[in-house]
């Protein structure tokens, strides 16, 4: 299946077969892709949770809007994407000597240069509080988009989430303490047979709307 074809039968998974697990190798490929997914500067300002089990929907389903609980319920796995709150000296020294332990650093001079850029663009965007957390919840929506895509890829169905109470989320799962922020939920599985948005034609805007060439 060609990258058109992907994107024309990926939809929105309204409800799971819940009796269908998505084997772990998959699982591994996606967490792949999440890890590899692009961020501005390489600033990587993210942290996910991985939930697989009934005993971990549970304790995540108060804070899911009621008409997307069966979407968590249904699914094989849900993931909830977070973000670092601040994004702070210690995360930007780990990612540099991450960079260098993985050989993108060769010399000191590149080091240096890399470290500078990364923090001109961290700083530029972190005037607030709340103008870092939107800049990372960008990063955020990349790695959904990127899994997204790579489920139906390999033929797993999915739905991005934004119908949740981000502050609930974020108590139940005491992310305050840990430095984070719940932005968006994603849950992965396989689609009922029943799922009537399955089989409804997909509707998006006619190219002449939507792009200029220049």
């Amino acid at each position: 299946m060609n990258i058109v074809e992907i994107s024309q039968k990926r939809y929105t998974t309204k409800h799971y077969d819940k009796t269908k697990k998505i084997p772990q190798d998959k699982i591994e490929q996606l967490l792949t892709v999440l890890r590899n997914s692009p961020s501005s500067v390489n600033s990587q300002p993210w942290h996910f949770y991985v939930i697989d089990n009934e005993a971990a929907k549970n304790k995540i389903l108060p804070a899911i809007a009621d008409f997307n609980q069966p979407r968590v319920t249904g699914s094989s796995h849900t993931i909830v994407f977070c973000i670092k709150t601040p994004l702070d000296e210690a995360h930007l020294v780990n990612l540099l000597n991450q960079e260098e332990k993985d050989g993108r650093l060769p010399s000191a001079e590149l080091k240096a240069s890399q470290d500078q850029g990364r923090r001109y663009f961290v700083n530029l965007n972190s005037k607030t509080p709340e103008s870092q957390q939107c800049w990372e919840g960008k990063q955020a929506y990349i790695a959904l988009g990127q899994l997204l895509f790579a489920a139906a890829a390999i033929g797993v169905d999915s739905t991005a989430i934004e119908g949740y109470d981000s502050a609930k989320m974020d108590e139940i799962l005491d992310l305050k303490s840990k430095g984070l922020k719940s932005v968006v939920v994603a849950t992965l599985g396989y689609r009922a047979q029943d799922d009537g948005n399955a089989h409804r034609p997909k509707s998006r805007l006619p190219k002449d709307q939507i792009f200029t060439f220049l």
